[in-house]
């Protein structure tokens, strides 16, 4: 029994320093919501992946929802006929669609019979590997949903787990909150890096509906009001010695909107009520300068924004400027890539993800 264990530990110990090795490309990731005659419109050749949103626990194990989701799913795997280095992958969560995860993968039992759900699903559609998008272990986060600190632990030996049965061949995600407590608490990002292809960061909703003020929700850099930034979280897991080509850094592709209570520096960092949320196509349609609403830019925090003078309307988003400054930082630091959510909010042509690409200079092989 002591020989079989000392085997197994060998075995994971050469997996992960293996794996660990690898090179990573830059990399533009979408995730995608939608049914399967939707994402046809988008340039989806000019994706490395697109991450269906979202399958989750049936029991102990991953599940497919509904009969129109497995449809999607193998129209999304049919893109690969013209773009073979597409990669797709399927979700687990999202907000609030990860309940039973804390119950579920504390115990052994649990996390095996997700991993084994995971390679019949990979197996059965033909994906590309797994992402995690548990918001978020070890802390309060959706209302009334179960957490305790061991979750931590347990997301790392699920993680662990999930890469000795998938191999080196696909890819495991996980998300990753980019702002704090979260980014410095939920996870320990130094123990599953070297199982995981990549950690999303997920830097955008930096400002949250409780914030109390006005403020960049997917600002670049930190401000001398504002410490939340991508950035900021990139430069923590730095800290970490987290390999910088295992880092990918977040987009929004929607806007927040917040009613702010005085009118002073064009709504920016006042006292706010946040209102609801916007997407891209609605501000393009709804948020214009015909309408009262003036665009401003932030050069401290390389961040956007909208404000109404009149209705004290103020909107912090991403817009064409941002998402160039995203793509300049990941190239420059040498990021494995920069990802969004999600591919249906905004416009299908000369938008956010045509902004992306040229940024990136990434025109992906296909047929």
């Amino acid at each position: 029994m002591k020989l079989f264990h000392l085997r197994h530990l060998i075995f994971i110990y050469l997996l992960a320093m293996t794996f660990f090795k690898q090179a990573a490309g830059q990399n533009i990731i979408a995730y995608y919501a939608g049914n399967a005659g939707q994402f046809s419109e988008y340039p989806v050749s000019r994706l490395s992946h697109i991450i269906f949103s979202f399958c989750h626990l049936k029991g102990n194990k991953l599940s497919v929802d509904n009969r129109s989701d497995s449809i999607t799913i193998r129209a999304l795997v049919g893109l690969k006929k013209n773009n073979p280095s597409l990669k797709i992958l399927l979700s687990l969560g999202g907000w609030g669609g990860c309940k039973n995860c804390s119950v579920v993968f504390s115990t052994e039992s649990g996390r095996a019979d997700f991993v084994e759900s995971v390679l019949a699903l990979t197996d059965y559609f033909q994906t590309d590997g797994i992402d995690l998008d548990w918001e978020f272990p070890s802390l309060a986060a959706f209302p009334n949903h179960p957490y305790k600190p061991e979750d931590k632990v347990h997301v790392n030996m699920l993680i662990r787990a999930l890469r000795i049965g998938l191999g080196n061949a696909k890819e495991i995600s996980v998300i990753c909150a980019g702002f704090d407590p979260y980014l410095e608490n939920s996870l320990d990002l130094p123990a599953l890096a070297p199982y995981v292809n990549r950690i999303n960061l997920m830097t955008y909703d930096l400002i949250g509906s409780q914030a109390q003020y006005s403020g960049h929700q997917s600002s670049l850099y930190a401000t001398s009001w504002q410490s939340a930034s991508a950035d900021r979280a990139v430069r923590y897991l730095d800290s970490l010695k987290i390999p910088k080509a295992k880092i990918a850094i977040g987009v929004a592709f929607y806007a927040r909107q917040y009613q702010v209570f005085e009118n002073r520096d064009h709504g920016l960092n006042q006292p706010a009520q946040f209102k609801k949320f916007v997407t891209m196509r609605q501000v393009r349609k709804n948020y214009t300068d015909v309408q009262g609403y003036t665009t401003y830019w932030d050069p401290e925090a390389a961040a956007a924004y909208k404000f109404n003078n009149r209705n004290k309307i103020f909107l912090t988003y991403d817009d064409e400027r941002s998402v160039a400054a995203k793509c300049a930082y990941v190239k420059e630091k040498g990021l494995n890539g920069i990802f969004f959510w999600q591919l249906r909010l905004d416009k299908p042509h000369d938008g956010l993800l045509d902004v992306m690409a040229d940024a990136m200079r990434i025109h992906y092989n296909h047929k």
